[in-house]
């Protein structure tokens, strides 16, 4: 079953219909398309060259994609997770070192290093500005996600055909603000969970950007926007790429809901708390969806 999901022109977002749009997206179904960015499409088709030709690299270069913080290097293929596989780069916008290392390790060539820089220039940009966009949806004026520090990941699901059926990822939802993924063009699989329990399908839909709203979005926005639980099941016998920025938390400030967005009518939902305390939370209890987020939580 496919919904048809909310597809938001960036390019008019300085418009108050479009920004409407945008808000009703993030409020009532947790993710959305973003068309008409500024991501040029041969560099998107170039970095999807560069993500296959990383995954097709021996497991023992791949292990040297080592993680700074958990799971934000290489994740290899495990027996609860055994069609995901994953490389990762964490904080490339502020700390060139992070590309070069990458690049280093994994012998990667200056062409290629060349489109992962750009890549990550231009994704890291598109984050940042729908973010700001989206507190503005909100009425909040000023907010700065510029330094905001975010994973690039590349994932890699391996389908075959007994797969057929099985979880390429279990259900989740994220535990940072956004992901903003450019998914498969051509190989489908990712479902969210609508109002009813259900999943339902995602449609590729080819030189898109696809926004997922995260446990840190959800608390930030003091409960407005939704952390839309999310899965990958396998649906055909063949590889999906899909890669992105995985924009985390404020850099030097505990995750808190600006005072723009609590009032009489919108008492403060949760406490503020530190981003790598709800992460390690999520690693210790194993919980992946959004239920991480009542430790945190402000009860009556």
């Amino acid at each position: 079953m496919e919904r048809p999901f909310p597809v938001v022109d960036f390019q008019k977002l300085c418009e108050q219909e479009e920004l409407n749009k945008l808000r009703e997206a993030c409020e009532k179904c947790g993710c959305f398309r973003i068309i008409n960015h500024h991501v040029p499409v041969t560099l998107m088709t170039d970095m999807k060259s560069v993500a296959k030709s990383l995954h097709e690299l021996p497991p023992e270069i791949k292990r040297r994609n080592t993680s700074v913080i958990p799971d934000s290097g290489y994740v290899p293929p495990i027996k609860t997770s055994p069609l995901y596989e994953g490389l990762g780069i964490y904080d490339m916008h502020v700390t060139p070192q992070a590309l070069y290392d990458f690049c280093s390790h994994l012998n990667v060539s200056s062409h290629q290093r060349q489109i992962l820089e750009a890549y990550g220039e231009a994704i890291h940009g598109l984050a940042s500005g729908i973010s700001q966009k989206m507190a503005e949806s909100l009425g909040v004026v000023g907010a700065d996600f510029e330094d905001w520090p975010f994973i690039f990941r590349i994932i890699k699901y391996n389908f075959s055909p007994e797969n057929i059926g099985s979880l390429g990822v279990q259900p989740h939802s994220d535990t940072g603000f956004i992901t903003l993924l450019q998914d498969d063009e051509k190989v489908g699989g990712l479902e969210t969970m609508d109002d009813s329990g259900s999943y339902v399908a995602v449609p590729p839909l080819s030189g898109s950007f696809l926004c997922i709203i995260g446990d840190v979005g959800h608390a930030w926005s003091n409960g407005r926007f939704y952390n839309v639980k999310h899965r990958v099941i396998c649906k055909e016998t063949t590889t999906r790429f899909s890669f992105g920025a995985f924009m985390l938390a404020s850099r030097d400030s505990n995750v808190d809901a600006p005072k723009d967005l609590v009032d009489p009518g919108h008492p403060r939902l949760f406490h503020p708390f530190k981003y790598e305390d709800l992460r390690m939370f999520r690693i210790s209890t194993g919980k992946r969806t959004g239920e991480v987020l009542d430790q945190f939580r402000i009860t009556a």
